[in-house]
């Protein structure tokens, strides 16, 4: 056995500004810790306050400050023990990591966090009665996929408690950014008291919880439903001292021009803007733009036998038809950058050239409404129609119905006999019918949770259950498994294999990617040390104070 440093994956920028202008003196603690209060603004609703049911960027955020696990990234970009009291040590051959737990680690009720917390929470996620769309995460660890193909049984996963505070993690396989995993919301450890205690109520309020991060969730009434939730400074937290915020203030305002006016009212200290706002506001000395290792795509459902979304031919005269530049220059107008492809810029390089791998794989999805045309016709040949009505499955955001608006008229333009319904519903519907494949375009977003191509690619192998559309192509099954498992410790074999994953997707246009997300915020000088991720849990509020 050996300690081994750990490396670096992803990307993460500490967002702040200089306060400017002159400040009265605080006379007393009391009065610091009374305005160490931050008010955030959020697009959606909360859709689940549940470590192994969480999928989306929400409740990513919210996990990942009310939880921690082995691993935290601090504000110097560095992987730092958390729950883990310093670097497992790992064996020769990378499959084998020895974890040593923080004994003053506690839950938000005073007991202490044990070894037998985190193999229960991940037995929890792998175990095919939990329906959980994050236990794919677990692949590296041995048995896990066997365990989720109902194989074998739950207990046999590679994680055991050694005693109360050592754990040991065994993979099938050397897994290069199997560090970075260990910091992610899915690996987070999980009380089985407690939820045995609330069965199907866990985590459904915030009462129906314990927490073991720097905050604890409060005045949260449900998934879903609730427009208003608090993060809450948790005295328990081993590191409490360093946390200076009191409370977090997260409230939901759909509204952009709304959101805006309550900045202005200084109701809130941070905001998200549309694409219209960025434009009048990006001169604001509070203007802020973030680029995510997000790609925005159109999933078409192609599940069902008869769904004419199963044609080539059509998912390609949609492709071609949509020009992306203009609604990235003229929609959304947030920084966000046309897709390149289905892996986003400056998320991986090449292990020998260094070159980015959205530039080696040149994928080119174009506009070009005459190859588009040419494609519809073909399809409507294959499938015997002249026509075809489309309903378009969106976020119930003025962002998201934008888009849809403009998606609308770019088909019906361009591909005659194209008929486009727009469905808005919110967030947490969307995702919901998603997820049942209740849909038959529907406009959905994946962040990168670790920074290589295999974060997003695997996400549309077969067996995938974020692959809602149901795409399925064997040659791009091979290439991602080959990359996941054959071929780990040789790194340029293993980056062909996923550039040929990404080749093979865009040729069969398995899903038809838009944009890599950007986002213009308006955000307080005042507010100092929020840690933005690019990978991963988007937020980290446990560094962030107000000037």
């Amino acid at each position: 056995m050996k300690l081994q440093k750990i490396l670096v994956i992803g990307c993460l920028v500490v967002v702040g500004s200089l306060i400017s202008g002159c400040q009265k003196p605080v006379k007393t603690a009391n009065a610091k810790q009374d305005k160490q209060i931050f008010t955030f603004i959020e697009r959606q609703e909360l859709p689940t306050a549940d470590i192994s049911l969480a999928t989306d960027e929400v409740s990513f955020i919210t996990l990942n400050n009310i939880y921690e696990g082995i691993y935290r990234l601090d504000q110097n970009n560095v992987l730092q023990p958390a729950g883990a009291v310093e670097a497992a040590t790992i064996s020769a051959d990378g499959r084998v990591y020895k974890v040593k737990l923080r004994k003053e680690s506690k839950w938000s009720d005073g007991v202490p966090v044990k070894a037998k917390d985190y193999v229960y929470g991940w037995q929890r996620t792998v175990d095919p009665k939990t329906s959980s769309n994050q236990a794919y995460m677990f692949r590296p660890v041995k048995h896990a996929q066997a365990i989720m193909n109902g194989k074998m049984d739950k207990s046999t996963l590679g994680i055991r408690a050694l005693n109360d505070f050592e754990l040991e993690i065994t993979l099938e396989k050397a897994t290069p950014y199997f560090n970075y995993l260990l910091a992610l919301p899915a690996y987070f450890p999980q009380r089985q008291d407690i939820v045995d205690k609330y069965k199907t109520n866990y985590a459904k309020t915030d009462q129906r919880a314990v927490y073991n991060g720097p905050f604890v969730l409060s005045d949260f009434d449900g998934p879903g439903i609730d427009t208003n939730w608090n993060l809450k400074k948790n005295p328990t937290y081993w590191d409490h001292k360093t946390v200076k915020l009191k409370k977090i203030k997260i409230d939901v305002v759909k509204d952009a021009n709304t959101a805006l006016n309550l900045f202005e009212k200084g109701q809130a200290d941070d905001t998200y803007l549309s694409g219209d706002l960025a434009q009048e506001l990006k001169n604001d000395p509070n203007f802020i733009i973030q680029q995510f290792a997000s790609v925005f795509y159109l999933e078409l459902n192609q599940k069902s036998p008869n769904s004419p979304y199963k044609n080539e031919n059509l998912r390609k005269a949609i492709s071609f038809a949509i020009d992306r530049k203009t609604l990235v220059d003229k929609i959304e107008m947030n920084g966000s950058t046309v897709a390149k492809g289905l892996v986003t810029a400056d998320l991986a390089f090449d292990p020998e050239t260094h070159q980015d791998f959205v530039e080696e794989t040149d994928n080119g999805l174009l506009y070009d409404p005459k190859q588009a045309q040419n494609y519809w016709q073909q399809a409507q040949t294959e499938l015997g129609i002249k026509t075809l009505k489309i309903n378009l499955l969106v976020d119930d955001t003025d962002n998201s119905k934008k888009m849809a608006e403009f998606l609308q008229a770019e088909l019906a333009d361009t591909l005659k006999g194209l008929e486009v319904e727009i469905t808005p519903v919110p967030f947490a519907v969307r995702l919901d019918r998603s997820n049942k494949g209740d849909f038959q375009i529907a406009a959905a977003g994946w962040s990168a949770d670790y920074a290589d191509p295999s974060s997003i690619l695997s996400l549309f192998t077969s067996n995938n259950p974020y692959n809602r559309g149901g795409f399925s192509d064997q040659d791009y099954d091979t290439a991602v498994k080959n990359a996941e498992t054959i071929h780990t410790n040789n790194p340029n074999v293993r980056w062909h294999d996923l550039l040929t994953a990404e080749r093979i997707f865009i040729d069969k246009m398995g899903a038809i990617p838009l944009y890599q997300q950007g986002e213009a915020r308006l955000r307080s000088e005042k507010v100092k040390n929020i840690l933005f991720h690019s990978t991963g849990a988007k937020y980290d509020f446990k560094w962030t104070y107000i000037a």
